[in-house]
This record gives structure tokens, C-alpha cells and sequence, in this order.
């Protein structure tokens, strides 16, 4: 059998792309690209989310021990960025593939509108039969302007265009019951809504990327909850793809919910993006995390932190301060503080613009 995938994102990790020696793995970049290309003439559309611009640069320039750390970074990424997308645009022109260069930042996340046009663009490449292939845009990314990884990066990409899957490919063969190391630990092959695996991540980070496997669980969680299927498995091993996609025991698979809205998919990676927060009570914490389709009401809420206005995005929190989620403000904060646990009042949030943690 295989995944009836019809839409499919592809992020590929620094570790997979990268040698022990810190440069760039061009060998690994070329099985990818066939992969990828003996997909794409199946019918699929693809999105490619690539790390591997700062291991490319490191091949062209040799910089001073002294150089700043983020600026040496810039730099690798600017240089390193030309190379790496040539090289992924020779490989695909080869296939008869045509490719873009999609740079980005959180900044082009920023509103429902940059969001949107954003969507176009990606819609745009996949109707004329283009590889988008994404990164974040080093250069000028630095700090609050950063993507936790490019884990993240992909996660919200899946979100915003609709995806099957997400194949999230590092250089670990998926979630372990253990140890990695332990030759006693198994791969857990499938994660669901209700397992508890937690105690099984490591916090411990890659050696060339920024995120690790804890990133990589809660942007698959999110992502399984808005509806699409996300693989994490070893982009090390040759035919990776092509195993996930025939259904082979490789790596773990996180079973999705129900397909969410495109304004839940928006508001799940919009937490930097709120204005202010609207702290409930324990009932009304139950009724949001019930199985049921409810509103957030007035006479669920105890306070109201920050100023914001109707339409802007607030934090939903619970007594002790922990997010429960994101939701679009039906009226401005100085309403919803004089509504504070009114009864009979229209939502605080309405169902149809609440993402629930």
C-alpha cells in the first residue's frame, strides 16, 4: 500500500544535509532530490523546506576565529544560500523540474493579510507545477525574528496551504520508548492524541541545527491537531522518502485529528502575534477543553491583561496563567473588562476563531 498523499511538506534538517566536518553533503542532497522528483512525477505537489545554507557557505569562505558569531552566520548564510539553491535547481533541471527560492521570516507571518499573500504565492508555484524550496532568511533573521528551526518554519507552511503530510526528516530514525542510544529502546512507530510520550524526549540539541526533537514533537502535535500527517524519520537513510510514502516501518507517524479551518490553522502559529490574554476560570477551561464546539464567554472570564482591539489576536490562559490557546477578540479590551463574568453576553472569542492548544 501506499499514502494517498496528495500535497506534501518535506523539511530536510542542517544534520542531514551536513558532513561531520560541518560542510555541506551534496551526495545527500542529490538522493533527496531524486526522491523528491520520482514524487513529483507521480502527481504530487511538493514543498521543500531546506536548512544548509550556513554548512554551504562554510565551503566557499574561511572566517576568522574572531568573527561575531551572528554576523559570521549572516555571512555563511548569504553566500551559502546562491550555492544551495543552485545546486538543488541543477539537480531538479535535470528531472525537468523547475524550482523557486522562497526567503522568509517571521515578520511574513506577522497578520491575516502578509498570511494570505504569502498562501498566494505558495498556491501560485504548486499550480504551475513548481518546487517551492524554503528557508528562513538568515540574513536579516536574527534573534526575535527567528523561527525556533526550521521545524517551525515547516510547521506553519503545512498549515497555511493545506497539506496531507509533513515529513520532517532528521538524522534520528523517529521517537524512541528509551534512550536512543539504548539498544533496548524501540521506535514508537504511531502517536495519537491521547498518548503521553513526553518522558521519552530528549532535550538535547542537534549538532548543526538550533531545534531538537522537543521542537520537532509539539510542531508535529500541532500540526496532527489541525489535521495533517506528520512523519519524523532519518533523511541519513537512502530511499527514506519513498519507504515513508510506500507505508514501510520507518520512523514515527502522528495520526491526525479532524481537518481544521484555514483561521484555525492561521491562529495555531500566532501566539508571538497576540495583543493582549483573557484568563479563565476552571469551568470555563473545562468547557473549552471539552469535546464540544464552544465559545469563550464573558462569564467564563476573571481578567483581562494587555490592550487590544476587535480582531486582534489574544493568549487564552487558564488560572494559573498557562495557554490554553488563541482566538481573534470579538470586542476591544475595554468592552471585554467591563463584560468580566456577565452572563448572557455574545463571546469573548467565538468557536469558529479559537485554536485550543
Amino acid at each position: 500500500m501506499t499514502y494517498l498523499y496528495k500535497k506534501i511538506v518535506i523539511k530536510i534538517g542542517s544534520n542531514v544535509l551536513t558532513k561531520p566536518d560541518g560542510f555541506l553533503d551534496e551526495d545527500r542532497i542529490s538522493h533527496l532530490s531524486q526522491q523528491i522528483s520520482t514524487l513529483k512525477k507521480q502527481g504530487k505537489e511538493i514543498i521543500l523546506v531546506s536548512s544548509g545554507a550556513v554548512a554551504s557557505g562554510r565551503g566557499l569562505i574561511k572566517l576568522s576565529e574572531k568573527s561575531d558569531t551572528v554576523a559570521a552566520r549572516q555571512l555563511l548564510a548569504a553566500i551559502g544560500q546562491v550555492k544551495l539553491i543552485n545546486i538543488y535547481s541543477d539537480l531538479f533541471k535535470k528531472q525537468d523540474i523547475l524550482c523557486a527560492q522562497v526567503l522568509v521570516t517571521k515578520e511574513d507571518f506577522r497578520d491575516r493579510l502578509h498570511y494570505l499573500n504569502m498562501r498566494n504565492c505558495f498556491t501560485s508555484l504548486l499550480q504551475n507545477n513548481i518546487i517551492p524550496i524554503v528557508n528562513e532568511n538568515d540574513v536579516i533573521s536574527v534573534t526575535e525574528l527567528m523561527f525556533t528551526d526550521n521545524d517551525e518554519l515547516a510547521g506553519l507552511i503545512s498549515s497555511m496551504i493545506d497539506v496531507d503530510a509533513l515529513i520532517i526528516l532528521s538524522n534520528v530514525d523517529g521517537i524512541f520508548n528509551g534512550p536512543p542510544d539504548n539498544p533496548k529502546s524501540e521506535i514508537i512507530r504511531e502517536i495519537n492524541q491521547a498518548m503521553d510520550y513526553s518522558s521519552f524526549i530528549t532535550t538535547q540539541k542537534s549538532n548543526f541545527g538550533r531545534g531538537g526533537m522537543v521542537t520537532k514533537c509539539n510542531i508535529a502535535e500541532k500540526a496532527a491537531k489541525l489535521g495533517i500527517t506528520v512523519h519524523i524519520t532519518n533523511g541519513k537513510k537512502d530511499n527514506i522518502l519513498l519507504d515513508v510514502m510506500e507505508e514501510k516501518p520507518v520512523g514515527t507517524r502522528f495520526t491526525p485529528k479532524r481537518n481544521a479551518s484555514n483561521k484555525k490553522k492561521w491562529l495555531a502559529y500566532s501566539e508571538n502575534n497576540a495583543k493582549g490574554s483573557v484568563q479563565v476560570n476552571e469551568g470555563a477551561r473545562l468547557a473549552l477543553t471539552s469535546n464540544k464546539a464552544v465559545s469563550l464567554l464573558p462569564v467564563g472570564v476573571i481578567k483581562i491583561k494587555g490592550t487590544f482591539q476587535k480582531g486582534d489576536i489574544v493568549k487564552i490562559l487558564d488560572e494559573k496563567g498557562k495557554i490554553l490557546g488563541l482566538g481573534l477578540a470579538e470586542y476591544d479590551s475595554e468592552k471585554s473588562m467591563e463584560w468580566i463574568g456577565a452572563k448572557n453576553q455574545k463571546p469573548v472569542i467565538h468557536y469558529d476563531y479559537l485554536f485550543l492548544s
